[in-house]
């Protein structure tokens, strides 16, 4: 019998105040790469006080926020942003771009820099391994609130997302019984949260924490940081499903997510390059 997901996205309201996991998520993804950040700040590894890492993680994590919804509203969302302008400032509710976040989060190191008078990348370099928890613990509320599914599967681990159906008007006690008959055994979706979570969260986290163990050339943590996330997104959009309002945008197979991915790959191989041009010379 196929999973069916029904987990209530929303923790504990109060009246007309909700608290829902995805922010939850947010927040655990903050607190584990301030946790990790402090250690290494505490070993020396950045050369700053533990309050100027706290107002780097602060502001961040604004970039984040700001830069992710504002990237997701304009490329995924400009059609629910022209009927509701207001929806933009929602970011409950779900719908952040990464590749919007990693702008905005790179404008708000910069600045940072700037301020402290460090080389931004010396400050990316930094903050990269610390990212992978919050891409984890992000993914983990995608799953949890049901969204961003994968496409269909017979996979035994497939699951039937009640909102991938919703058209068809069966109620959550409909779509058990009839999944417990075999009968929507067509609707079974690869749950890409979970793998976007390992892969993001896990082996992304992994890779560079083995690859900063020790001191590298400026430029090199961020080029494998974008390296290993841009071959690993563009690797699972495979089993993605694509956003039914942008669908594929070319060859009838690459998605916007892919699209967006091929000039982070590339930018990963141009800092690896630099990086290790520049110890060599």
């Amino acid at each position: 019998m196929p999973y069916v997901h029904d987990i209530d996205p929303i923790v504990l309201s109060v009246g007309p105040l909700a608290i829902h996991w995805y922010g939850i998520m947010y927040l655990c993804g903050l607190a584990a790469a301030w946790w990790i950040g402090r250690n290494r700040v505490r070993a020396g590894r950045f050369g700053i006080s533990e309050q100027q890492f706290s107002d780097l993680i602060f502001e961040g994590m604004l970039g984040v926020i700001i830069g992710g919804r504002i990237g997701y509203m304009f490329v995924y969302g400009r059609a629910e942003l022209a009927a509701d302008p207001l929806s933009l400032f929602r970011v409950w509710e779900g719908g952040m771009s990464f590749h919007g976040g990693l702008v905005g989060v790179m404008v708000a190191l910069a600045f940072w820099s700037w301020r402290h008078q460090r080389h931004a990348f010396d400050t990316i370099d930094f903050i990269a391994p610390l990212v992978p928890a919050g891409l984890g613990f992000g993914r983990i509320g995608n799953w949890i609130g049901g969204e961003l599914w994968g496409r269909h599967t017979d996979m035994p681990w497939g699951v039937i997302f009640p909102k991938s159906i919703g058209q068809i008007g069966l109620s959550i006690e409909e779509i058990k019984a009839q999944a417990a008959q075999g009968l929507l055994n067509h609707q079974m979706r690869h749950p890409s949260q979970l793998y976007q979570a390992f892969l993001e969260g896990v082996v992304l986290f992994g890779v560079l924490l083995w690859f900063t163990r020790r001191e590298r050339p400026r430029y090199a943590a961020s080029g494998m940081f974008a390296l290993i996330y841009g071959l690993g997104r563009f690797a699972v959009e495979f089993v993605r499903e694509p956003d039914a309002q942008m669908g594929y945008v070319a060859f009838d197979w690459m998605t916007t997510g892919q699209l967006l991915s091929l000039p982070l790959i590339a930018l990963g191989l141009v800092l690896l390059f630099l990086a290790y041009r520049r110890r060599g010379a």
